[in-house]
C-alpha cells in the first residue's frame, strides 16, 4: 500500500468490511489541497484498492482541470450490483464510513450505483448532504438520468474535431450505458453518424450509421438486451472501437486500449468517455500515429461540473436549473479541450501529459499555500 503513495497522496485510505452482509469496501481520499474529497462510488465484484486509488487520482486532476474547488476521492464496494442483497450491503458500507461522510467525503455515483442508491445513502445517514446524484423528487440533480456526463463527452468531441480539422463524422462508441447512450444522443443531434455501440449483452455496427433514436427508445424499454434484437448488425464485443470511423469513444471500461491493440484503431480522434481507458504506452503510440486524444479527466468532466452544482444545492430548498448546468458543462469542457490540445502542441507531449501538467500546477500551488512541503 505504501507503494501507492507519492507527493500528491493518497491522504487517507479507509478499508471497511462487515461479516453479516459480506460487505467489503474502500474509500480513498487522494488530495484535498483544493477542497474536500469528492468522487463517485462504484459497486463491482472485482473492485480493488489499487483501482480505487487510481480513480481517486483521476478525480484530483479532474477537479483541478475544470478549476473547481474539491479534492480527489473515490470509493468502491466489492459486490455484485445485481445482488438481491444490494441495499443491505450498501447500507452497511455507508454506516461504516459515517465518520468520514459528509465531513470529508460525499458519495456520488459510479458503475453499479443509481440515483435510487443515492437516496438509500441519505436515508441511512439521515443527512441530505451525504450524497449527490439523488433523485429529482428528493431535490437532487440526477446527472446520470439527465445524461450530463455523456453530453459533455460529445461537446468535447465536437470541439476537438473542429480544432484539428477532422474530415468525416463517423463515430464508434464503446458502451451505451449512462455515459455512452447520452454521448450518442448528443452526437446524433450534432449530425454525427454513430456507426457502432455496445452493451454488456453485445455490440452493433452499421457502416451507414445506426438509428440512434430507435436504439435509445429500445434501450429504455428493454435494457442492455436490446442489442439482441438486431442480429444482422451484431459484431463481437470488444471490436466496436476498432471499426472504420473517424472518432472512437471508449465510454465503458478502463484499460481497453493498450499496447497490444492500439494499432487496430482506425480513428484519428479518440475521446475518452470512460475513466482510464488507455494506458501510457497506448497514449504514446496514438501520438506517434498522429491520433489526437482528449483525456478522460477533460472529456468526461461534465459529471463533476454537475456534481459541483449538486454539492452547492445539497442543503438548499432550491434545485439548480438544468439548462444552466448543461450550458456550464458545454462552456467549460469546450474551453478545456481547446486549451489542452494547444498545450500538448506547445509542450510537444501527449495530451494526457499536457492536461496533467495544467492540473498539477493548480494542485501544487494550493499545496504550497497551505504550507511549504518538506524536502527529502
Amino acid at each position: 500500500m505504501f507503494d501507492m503513495m507519492d507527493e500528491w497522496g493518497p491522504e487517507k485510505i479507509v478499508s471497511v468490511s462487515d461479516s453479516k452482509t459480506g460487505m467489503k469496501g474502500v474509500l480513498v481520499i487522494d488530495n484535498t489541497a483544493r477542497g474536500m474529497g469528492k468522487g463517485g462510488t462504484r459497486m463491482q465484484p472485482g473492485v480493488t484498492v489499487e483501482e480505487i486509488s487510481r480513480l481517486a487520482r483521476v478525480m484530483t486532476w479532474k477537479w483541478a482541470g475544470v478549476d473547481l474547488f474539491f479534492g480527489g476521492a473515490k470509493a468502491g464496494i466489492r459486490a455484485d450490483p445485481h445482488s438481491p442483497h444490494k441495499e443491505a450491503i450498501l447500507r452497511s458500507f455507508v454506516r461504516a464510513l459515517s465518520n468520514e461522510v459528509p465531513s470529508e467525503y460525499v458519495f456520488g455515483l459510479d458503475m453499479g450505483l443509481t440515483e435510487n442508491d443515492a437516496a438509500i445513502i441519505i436515508d441511512e445517514l439521515g443527512d441530505r448532504g451525504a450524497a449527490v446524484g439523488t433523485p429529482y423528487d428528493l431535490g437532487g440533480v440526477p446527472y446520470d438520468q439527465l445524461g450530463i456526463t455523456g453530453y459533455g463527452v460529445a461537446e468535447a468531441a465536437d470541439v476537438a474535431a473542429a480544432t484539428i480539422g477532422l474530415q468525416g463524422q463517423r463515430v464508434a462508441i464503446q458502451g451505451f450505458g449512462a455515459v455512452g447512450h447520452a454521448t450518442a444522443a448528443r452526437l446524433h443531434a450534432l449530425d454525427y453518424s454513430v456507426v457502432s455501440i455496445s452493451t454488456a449483452e453485445g455490440a452493433l455496427h452499421d457502416p451507414a450509421g445506426l438509428d440512434i433514436p430507435k436504439l435509445l427508445a429500445m434501450r429504455s424499454r428493454l435494457g442492455d438486451g436490446f442489442v439482441k434484437e438486431f442480429p444482422e448488425l451484431a459484431i463481437p464485443i470488444g471490436s466496436e472501437l476498432f471499426v472504420d470511423a473517424e472518432i472512437a469513444i471508449p465510454a465503458a471500461l478502463q484499460d481497453v486500449i493498450n499496447e497490444t491493440n492500439v494499432g487496430a484503431i482506425s480513428a484519428k480522434l479518440v475521446v475518452e468517455g470512460a475513466n482510464l481507458p488507455t494506458n501510457g504506452a497506448a497514449q504514446q503510440a496514438l501520438r506517434a500515429a498522429s491520433v489526437t486524444v482528449v483525456p478522460d479527466f477533460v472529456a468526461n468532466a461534465g459529471g463533476v461540473v454537475s456534481a459541483a452544482f449538486a454539492m452547492e444545492a445539497r442543503y438548499s430548498p432550491f434545485r439548480p436549473e438544468t439548462e444552466q448546468i448543461f450550458t456550464t458543462v458545454s462552456t467549460k469542457l469546450r474551453a478545456n479541450t481547446v486549451t489542452v490540445l494547444a498545450e500538448a502542441d506547445r509542450l510537444n507531449s501527449t495530451t494526457h501529459e499536457a492536461a496533467r501538467s495544467l492540473a498539477q500546477s493548480r494542485v501544487r500551488r494550493a499545496m504550497e499555500l497551505r504550507g511549504k512541503p518538506l524536502q527529502y
